[in-house]
């Protein structure tokens, strides 16, 4: 999954479980960071504004969560995209 992150939790209650929301455009994600996941990619966890998740999924009714496995800030991106020179068709 990779997305926009639109809001990051990490409520007292929740043991050191961090609750991100990704958006794309085909909707919204939940992500569940476990605390061990966290401590090994902290930096794009607090930092990153576009993130690439791997994990696995787990889907209730409508609601598709990731349990996060590895998390990449693919946020860079984000900055070829005001490129007047930008080409979506281009390989990366």
């Amino acid at each position: 999954m990779a997305g926009l992150v639109l809001v990051r939790q990490r409520p007292g209650t929740a043991k050191g479980v961090i609750f991100i929301t990704l958006e794309d455009e085909t909707g919204t994600c939940n992500i569940v960071v476990w605390a061990k996941v966290y401590e090994r990619y902290r930096r794009a966890v607090i930092a990153g504004r576009l993130l690439r998740i791997t994990g696995r999924v787990q889907r209730e009714q409508e609601v598709v969560h990731v349990i996060a496995e590895h998390v990449e800030d693919i946020s860079p991106m984000l900055d070829a995209l005001a490129r007047p020179d930008f080409d979506p068709d281009s390989p990366a």
